[in-house]
């Protein structure tokens, strides 16, 4: 029985020809010839008995039958339309930005692509494209170098004009995080360093997003962390890729269980040792908001020397990067009279 032919894939293209055309149906196996109304394909290849390639002839604008000849008998026609070749033009390349690495998937928009025979971006050919029609192509952008590069779209009309560029970004670096350690609770602004860190589009702290963060330059980022817990490396998200990460970690909240003694004396100088949790990071202790010095034993143990005041009670506080533990009282006394 004849071939019959159920799709022609593209349907279109340029009246100087050259178009392959894929023909999906049954039958097609010991087929002689492809035909474009009535001029042979330039060429065809029988792929199986359900799929034909052929090339098409040129011809008028205007639509044509395809058939497929066959010692069986002739196909059913489907309908291949010759346009008039026009010079490309891309008024649109979306992104307009991505790494330098390449891998970026663009959508060109336009008119004239019909019949797309290349795209290249600062000259050298996309890794791969798609005419999704007359007015739109797809493409995987190449490697390049840092700065823009023009796009151009090659059709049997011609040449773009230089006019639509795609912006290759070098990646991002990342040399510092100040400070890098901050409370579980989040709220610590981060002030981060490091190069190409223009139209960054995310922060993350390990796989958290910060709670907010602004460019201030290609070398400057400020970052508010979000809540979370541990080690949590900071990376930065350009249309040059993700940067290396630097270190942040999250310090738990000091806490205050004992002041030994928990009085003493409105003169200064008595020596009071603060027992607790979380108090390695310890970058303040404070007698009733008077700063005092003080020395880091352990994790655990702080010991502080008491500043004169008056008599009664003030309430002791540490502070760490982990942010300030709840206070405990300490008493003055008025030393008894002779």
């Amino acid at each position: 029985m004849p071939p019959t032919i159920t799709t022609i894939n593209p349907s279109q293209g340029p009246t100087t020809g050259g178009t392959t055309v894929t023909l999906t149906g049954t039958g097609m196996t010991g087929a002689t010839a492809v035909r474009f109304g009535s001029t042979n394909a330039t060429s065809f290849t029988v792929n199986s008995a359900t799929q034909i390639t052929a090339v098409s002839p040129p011809r008028a604008a205007g639509a044509a039958a395809v058939t497929v000849l066959h010692p069986t008998g002739n196909s059913n026609s489907v309908t291949f339309t010759y346009v008039v070749a026009q010079v490309p033009v891309v008024t649109v390349v979306a992104p307009s930005s991505g790494p330098a690495s390449g891998g970026t998937s663009v959508t060109l928009t336009g008119t004239g692509f019909t019949g797309a025979t290349a795209v290249t971006f600062a000259g050298i050919p996309a890794i791969s494209f798609m005419v999704n029609s007359a007015t739109q192509i797809t493409a995987v952008t190449p490697a390049g170098s840092a700065g823009a590069a023009v796009v151009t779209v090659t059709t049997p009309g011609g040449v773009s004009a230089p006019d639509a560029f795609f912006f290759y970004a070098a990646p991002p670096v990342l040399n510092t995080a100040a400070p890098a350690q901050g409370p579980t609770a989040g709220g610590l602004a981060v002030t981060l360093t490091g190069i190409n860190l223009l139209n960054a589009g995310a922060v993350r702290f390990g796989a958290t997003d910060a709670a907010s963060f602004a460019v201030v330059s290609a070398t400057q980022i400020t970052a508010t962390s979000p809540p979370g817990t541990g080690s949590s490396p900071i990376t930065v998200i350009t249309p040059g890729g993700t940067s290396n990460p630097v270190a942040f970690t999250y310090v738990a909240t000091p806490t205050l269980t004992a002041l030994v003694p928990s009085s003493g004396p409105t003169s200064a100088g008595a020596v009071v040792t603060l027992t607790g949790t979380n108090l390695a990071t310890a970058s303040a202790v404070a007698f009733g908001g008077t700063a005092v010095s003080f020395t880091v034993a352990s994790g655990t143990q702080i010991t502080a020397v008491a500043p004169a005041g008056f008599a009664g009670p003030v309430t002791v506080t540490v502070t760490t990067a982990g942010g300030t533990s709840p206070g405990l009282t300490y008493n003055r006394v008025v030393a008894p009279g002779i």
